[in-house]
Order: C-alpha cells, then sequence, then structure tokens
C-alpha cells in the first residue's frame, strides 16, 4: 500500500550571475520541469535517499517540500524532519511550526494539501495523484527579481492560481527553502468531493 492509499484510508475517503539568476536557469517564466518520483517516501531515510534530495536546483527542492508536506498526515514529526532538512542552515522556527499544525489542522486540509500538487489529483477524484507521481515546477515572471533567491510556482489541482516557493542557494551548492518560503502552498483549496455533502 502506498502513501496516498494509507492517507486516503486513514482519512476517511551554483554562484550567482547578474539579476540574481543562477548558472543554467533560464529565467522569464518560460520554463517547466515535471518532477517525477519513482516512489513516495514515507521516512526521512526513504526521503533523502530519494536522486531530489541532493538538492541540485531549486526546481528539485520545491518539488520534495510537497512530497514532504504528504507525509504529514501520517507522521507529523517525519514530515516535520523533511521540511527541517529541506531548511538547511535555517531549520523551522517555534513560529513554523505553530503556523504547519495551525493550517493543517484547518478544514482537514492535512489529508489531501500535498497531494493536490500532484499531477491528476483534483477534488473529483479526492486528491488521488496519477502515477508516475509528478510535481511540475514552472518558472514565473518574478522567479528571479530578488538577489540569490529563486522563486518557483507550483499548481494545485483544487486552486485556480498558481503557489510559489522560495528557494537559496547555500555555500555548500545546495538549493534549501528560504525562510517560510513555502507557507503559501498552506492556503485552503477546494474540498475533495467526498467532503461535499450536496454532490
Amino acid at each position: 500500500m502506498g502513501l496516498f492509499d494509507k492517507i486516503k484510508e486513514q482519512g476517511g475517503g551554483a554562484a550567482e550571475v547578474p539579476g540574481g539568476q543562477p548558472p543554467g536557469f533560464t529565467g522569464g517564466a518560460n520554463r517547466v520541469v515535471p518532477i517525477v518520483f519513482a516512489s513516495m517516501p514515507e521516512t526521512l531515510a526513504e526521503f533523502t535517499a530519494l536522486p531530489q534530495a541532493a538538492l541540485q536546483s531549486p526546481f528539485d527542492t520545491s518539488a520534495l517540500v510537497v512530497a514532504a508536506l504528504c507525509v504529514y498526515p501520517l507522521d507529523k514529526d517525519a514530515c516535520i524532519a523533511m521540511i527541517n532538512y529541506l531548511s538547511g542552515p535555517s531549520p523551522m522556527s517555534q513560529r513554523d511550526l505553530q503556523f504547519l499544525r495551525d493550517r493543517m489542522a484547518q478544514n482537514n486540509k492535512a489529508r489531501f494539501i500535498g497531494a493536490s500538487y500532484f499531477s491528476g489529483a483534483t477534488p473529483q477524484n479526492d486528491y488521488m495523484p496519477s502515477q508516475p507521481y509528478t510535481v511540475t515546477v514552472s518558472e514565473h515572471p518574478y522567479s528571479y527579481a530578488k538577489e540569490g533567491v529563486v522563486s518557483l510556482n507550483v499548481r494545485s489541482g483544487g486552486a485556480d492560481s498558481a503557489r510559489s516557493i522560495e528557494t537559496r542557494l547555500a555555500k555548500d551548492g545546495k538549493w534549501y527553502i528560504w525562510q517560510s518560503g513555502y507557507h503559501a502552498l498552506l492556503v485552503d483549496i477546494r474540498q475533495p468531493e467526498s467532503t461535499n455533502p450536496w454532490a
């Protein structure tokens, strides 16, 4: 049984260059990168064993944030450990931890918010992603507006607009979440159809 099946069963239903743009990235809202996970991690060990966990691009780091959020309904501590791994030199503060807990508790979204960012996940299918599990990460017009920081978008099947994630390149050559750069992912989305009493 995979991660999303368990959640459903449980829940019921490089150096900078001018302009702040890192080498190798085109900028200008035209690059779209599908990040494919062969399997979904459920533990920190499985998470850090993923090839994307080398954190070699802001696209990989952004997709991993989504994967980490999927673990929350099964193991909150593992989710937090994953986010801390992605945060590198700036682990989650008490304020970040409380924000995560509060947002996940709203509208029972812990069960589906992470999954909603995967391809094929919609309110109509209770946010069950299609396989292979894919998060599509894209540039937008302001991706490189902040010096040293890259902002990328991911789309939820339950929202009309994309949500952004901010990452920053550290001295070790890895891309980490910058400050509270993933909080936009926790904004409410449409509820799964199975929770709609009028459907």
